[in-house]
Formats: C-alpha cells, sequence, structure tokens
C-alpha cells in the first residue's frame, strides 16, 4: 500500500463492546498460531459482522475466537518481523512502543480496515495492520 490510510473518526464503541477481546490479544501475541492462512480484509469484515451480529453470545461463539486467534497471529508475525529486523541491523518497518504499551484497540484495527474502499479490501489482514501501525508508529517521529 503506497497511501497513507485516512485519518479515523473519533472513537466509539462497536456492537456494545463485543470486540474488547480483541483488543487485548493485538497487545498479547503468545497464544498466537505461527503459521495461518492470509485472510483478506474484506472477509475478516465479513466474520466480524457475523459475530457482532450474535449479539450478547458472540463472545463465545467459535467465529469470535477464530478472529481473536488470527488478530494475535498477525500482531505475532509484525512483531516477529521487527525483532528479525533489528537483528539484522535494517531500519524497522515502524516503531512502535515496547509491548503491551501501544494502546491499541480491535476499534482501531477495524477502523482502519474500514477506511479502504471496498476495491481495495483484497488486501490481507497483516498487509492493512502493517499500514495501521506505519501510520501510528512512525520511525524518526514523536509518538503520538
Amino acid at each position: 500500500m503506497n497511501r497513507p490510510l485516512p485519518i479515523a473518526p473519533p472513537r466509539r464503541r462497536i456492537g456494545g463492546g463485543l470486540f474488547v477481546g480483541l483488543a487485548a490479544l493485538l497487545a498479547s501475541a503468545a497464544h498466537a498460531q505461527e503459521a495461518q492462512a492470509e485472510m483478506t480484509v474484506a472477509e475478516f469484515l465479513a466474520k466480524a459482522q457475523v459475530v457482532r451480529a450474535k449479539g450478547a453470545q458472540a463472545a463465545e461463539s467459535p467465529e469470535y475466537k477464530e478472529l481473536q486467534r488470527y488478530v494475535a497471529g498477525v500482531t505475532a508475525a509484525y512483531r516477529a518481523d521487527l525483532a528479525r529486523q533489528q537483528a539484522a541491523g535494517a531500519p524497522p518497518h515502524s516503531c512502535p512502543p515496547p509491548r503491551g504499551r501501544a494502546g491499541l484497540t480491535s476499534t482501531d484495527l477495524l477502523r482502519t480496515m474500514r477506511a479502504l474502499p471496498p476495491h481495495e479490501r483484497g488486501i490481507s489482514v497483516r498487509q492493512a495492520f502493517d499500514a495501521m501501525m506505519l501510520e501510528r508508529y512512525p520511525c524518526g517521529e514523536a509518538a503520538p
């Protein structure tokens, strides 16, 4: 993705806070699966909509747990890439605060994905995540 993502509107709760668990997984990727199939933004948003439609039962649904695991895997892969870049002495992709201090929420990730025009939602969730992190935590600038 060559252009920066648009600036997001103010935060608001999505689905009555059903995605709060995803936020915790953005900060802690210890339960991530190493190998996972790529999911597009369109696929992720469709699954998130299914979860949201479940209302109060969403947190116990298999779809919710699948999204949690997927985001944890994306987060773990992102952090692993940063560690490899650092170990190789290469400039990092982006410069987030230490693990657990980024303050990212599932709302941030969903907002990033929803901000993409429908014709661009064929990119992977990982690509959207990387673009969000680059926009939010560019290197060489003061943290937001």
